[in-house]
């Protein structure tokens, strides 16, 4: 697709320059806008689960994230106001109007509308002169009286009751509505969301029970600490206690939500939602709007600058985000309908939008004067008190381990599920690992593997490959930890792991026990996954397992050409094609994909089961894997590294449990990098892979000087 003038070639380095971007896109929305400006269809048939006139209020409401704080920071010009903004307000006008032929409707039973009031309530409560003060008194009955009707309707127990909140707030300070009349509304939907929270600032995009788990960017930038934000800013003198906890939640929040931050500007995509993009750092844009002083390590209006900024440089690179005419697709990096969720029209991705909120700051404001800097660089005491680059952080209240090794940013994770039949539910919340580079697949279909696109899993079939189960509902979980040890040192790191259960099959009495463990120093680039099969008796047939690695780009750099296949790792040193890695390996214990985009792999360490050694148990065999097309969020056509093996129906009669260790390699390399790794160093980082030693003595190798010693129950 062809870049977006004003935003693909933005440095995205000052005031203007961000200002520049949100009218860009802003722009290219204007010819779709309708005669009364209150609807915007772009020129696409895709459908979703409510009415189309919804989906064109979408249209009209989502840009407004930005257009209030535009006229709120006095950003624009005065053409500028009359083309962009003038539409907006007769639009707002005419869409509330019953008389009017583009009226959107009054509120119904969890109506998307209800969604469209928050951002709408936002403008009004920004720049309440030019969007509702100066409409006629008969506009401004319309207004309010629409916005009203979100009371007394059924709402979703989710973020969605933010919505009600905030448009009762822009009642109150700006339709005049006396606080009295709504003030139940609000205290009923705001102590409802007091049970979402999870604790170090974080809340769960609902009530977390064994009926649904979710902490995803709704946790953050896309919903709850972004709407507790504005509200913290305007409703102080109404609710100044409740404020201030927000407040202080954010800083919390803030202190584990950077880390999900590539240097590069790159943010971990997990979760639903995730075709609002750029929206993934509004968390950062709301924190500058309020005014609110981080605590360390980002007590620098620099740092949180520079976690905004960069993650919109990061997307100007990515042009296949717009259409053709400069709108945005619904999709991550490419148009993807495989990814988007079926309350996705082709106006929802500017939800992304709401990153746009620090325009609401004045150019001279200190956050737009200062210096960018750099992320912040976690470091850990080791040894004598010797301080070396932290690789991972646990992060409690949503289950996972932000991990960087300064080759690869991802996190582990685990205990998460959405409880409702959400598209790809679980690839977005059910995987083991989710990277800022690799990014994760979504399935295109469930009948065969290549549809299923096990990145990052692990795949079970009892019916030899006819169906396969993946893991979706966790029902235990915990945080634990394994020991990178030395024989002449003892233990020299402790590792964060998470454990967590799941049970693949109703009709049978298996029980899958996963644990994933770190990176250590010893082997940054390596990550491990520890897994117990029991229940093995209660099956009485064969059982198959996959398990795959990161799914990375898979053609050759040149003219996308299908990657050379190495015979030894030998091979990845003595090709001189290219200054890089290409090609694929595969053996009996594991295989390894290198392109372009780095390298990705996957190693069997270790089988053990109650009596048997692994040769009597399995065949193992490497697998370079090939999914459908447009599975994976980042790239069109991607391989995986796979591991295969089977446990034959006697063998299942004769032992219980099954434990396996696997090693999962990951290097990024892409435009952004200074670094493009020596293919002999990704040949010793290949052949260099982690000892591990179980709790109960068995080793993948003979003893070495280092190992990582592990328990799993």
């Amino acid at each position: 697709m062809p870049p977006l003038d004003g935003f693909s070639d933005n440095s995205f380095t000052t005031h203007n320059d961000f200002n520049n971007a949100c009218l860009a896109l802003l722009r290219a929305l204007r010819p779709y806008q309708s005669t009364g400006g209150a609807r915007i269809k772009l020129p696409l048939a895709t459908g979703t689960h409510f009415d189309e006139v919804a989906a064109q209020l979408e249209g009209f409401a989502r840009p407004l994230w930005a257009v209030g704080a535009l006229l709120h920071g006095g950003c624009l010009m005065e053409a500028e106001q009359e083309a962009i903004v003038q539409p907006y307000v007769e639009g707002l006008a005419n869409g509330t109007d019953p008389q009017h032929p583009e009226y959107w409707g009054p509120v119904v039973v969890r109506d998307q509308r209800m969604v469209e009031m928050e951002i709408i309530s936002f403008a009004l409560l920004a720049a309440p002169d030019a969007l509702f003060n100066k409409q006629t008194k008969a506009a401004q009955k319309n207004i309010t009286t629409w916005l009203k009707t979100i009371n007394g309707k059924d709402f979703p127990t989710n973020n969605w009751l933010w919505f009600r909140v905030m448009t009762n707030l822009a009642l109150v300070k700006v339709c005049s509505v006396p606080y009295h009349e709504v003030k139940a509304f609000m205290m009923e939907d705001l102590d409802q969301m007091e049970t979402f929270y999870l604790g170090q600032g974080w809340a769960a995009d609902g009530i977390w029970s064994d009926d649904g788990r979710q902490a995803d960017y709704y946790s953050g930038s896309f919903a709850i600490q972004f709407s507790q934000l504005l509200y913290a800013k305007v409703a102080g003198d109404l609710d100044p206690i409740r404020c201030a906890t927000f407040q202080e939640r954010a800083k919390e929040f803030s202190a584990t939500f950077w880390r999900y931050f590539n240097p590069n500007g790159a943010a971990i995509p997990f979760g639903r939602s995730l075709t609002y993009r750029f929206a993934c750092a509004g968390f950062w844009s709301a924190a500058a709007f309020a005014g609110i002083e981080l605590p360390e390590p980002l007590g620098d209006w620099g740092i949180v600058k520079g976690l905004l900024l960069r993650h919109f440089r990061w997307w100007s690179h990515k042009h296949d985000i717009f259409n053709v005419d400069g709108t945005l697709t619904i999709g991550f990096t490419f148009p993807n309908m495989y990814l988007g969720e079926d309350y996705n029209s082709p106006q929802s991705p500017y939800w992304a939008m709401k990153s746009f909120v620090a325009l609401g700051l004045s150019a001279d404001h200190p956050f737009w004067t200062c210096e960018e800097k750099a992320l912040p660089t976690p470091t850990e005491h080791r040894g004598n008190m010797k301080q070396i680059a932290a690789l991972a952080h646990k992060v409690e209240a949503p289950m996972q381990v932000v991990c960087n090794t300064g080759h690869h940013h991802f996190l582990l994770s685990a205990g998460q599920f959405c409880p409702w039949p959400l598209k790809a539910t679980e690839a977005k919340y059910g995987k083991f690992a989710y990277s800022s580079h690799f990014g994760f697949s979504v399935p295109t279909g469930s009948t065969v593997l290549a549809q299923i696109a096990p990145d990052s899993t692990l795949a079970l079939s009892k019916d030899d490959g006819d169906t396969w189960r993946v893991p979706w509902k966790v029902h235990k979980y915990e945080f634990s930890n394994a020991s990178l040890r030395s024989n002449a040192d003892g233990v020299i790191q402790q590792l964060p792991t998470i454990v967590s259960s799941w049970r693949p099959w109703k009709d049978a009495e298996v029980e899958v026990t996963t644990v994933l463990i770190a990176p250590s120093t010893r082997w940054p680039d390596w990550y491990l996954r520890v897994h117990k099969i029991i229940g093995l008796h209660s099956l009485k047939r064969n059982i198959r397992v996959v398990q795959g690695g990161f799914a990375i780009q898979g053609r050759k750099s040149n003219a996308g050409e299908v990657l050379p296949v190495f015979t030894d790792s030998v091979d990845i040193v003595t090709r001189e094609d290219t200054t890089f890695a290409e090609g694929t390996l595969e053996t009996r214990e594991g295989s390894l994909i290198c392109s372009d985009a780095g390298a990705s792999g996957i190693r069997m360490l270790l089988i053990s089961s109650d009596e048997q050694s692994q040769a009597n148990l399995v065949d193992i065999t490497g697998e370079i894997l090939k999914p459908d097309a447009n599975t994976n969020l980042m790239w069109q056509r991607t391989l995986i590294p796979s591991i295969r093996f089977s446990v034959d129906e006697s063998t299942s009669q004769q032992q219980d449990s099954l434990i396996f260790v696997t090693a999962v390699l990951a290097l990024a390399r892409d435009e952004s990098s200074a670094e493009a790794y020596d293919k002999v160093v990704l040949r010793e980082r290949w052949d260099d892979f982690p000892v591990v030693l179980n709790s109960d003595g068995k080793s993948s190798r003979e003893p070495p000087d280092d190992y990582i010693e592990f328990t799993v129950k």
